[in-house]
This record gives structure tokens, sequence and C-alpha cells, in this order.
């Protein structure tokens, strides 16, 4: 009985047809540049992995460090 006093929703507008996007011209400098940028990130990567000392097989020290000396340590 509720659909009799609804009014009728109007029709929806067509969809537009999506716009082509524009060619990827790269420049050989843009080129250059973006490979100058991996090569940071590559560099600044590889230096905090270096920095790591657990595995998932856990903590990688020596038995030697785990001791305690005389010192305290």
């Amino acid at each position: 009985m509720g659909s009799i006093f609804k009014p009728k929703a109007p029709p929806l507008p067509p969809v537009q047809a999506a716009p082509e996007p524009p060619p990827a011209e790269v420049t050989p400098e843009e080129k250059e540049e973006i490979a100058k940028e991996q090569a940071a990130v590559e560099r600044r990567r590889r230096g905090r992995k270096s920095t790591i000392l657990t595995t998932p097989l856990g903590v990688q020290e020596d038995e030697e460090t785990k001791l305690r000396t005389l010192l305290g340590k």
C-alpha cells in the first residue's frame, strides 16, 4: 500500500564514457631522474637491512657476547 502514494523516481542520466588518458611520454631526462631515485631507494634499503640483527630464528649473537664479564656486562 505504501507504493501507491510514493512518486516514481526519475530515470538516471546516461553514463558518459571516460576520457582517454594522455599518452605517457617520458623524456630521457625524466627516465634518468627516475633511475637515480630508484637507485637511491635501493641503497637506503640495503643500508637498513645490514643493521638488522634478528632473523625468523631469533637473535643472532655469538655465545661469547652473552657471557658475563668482570666489568658487569
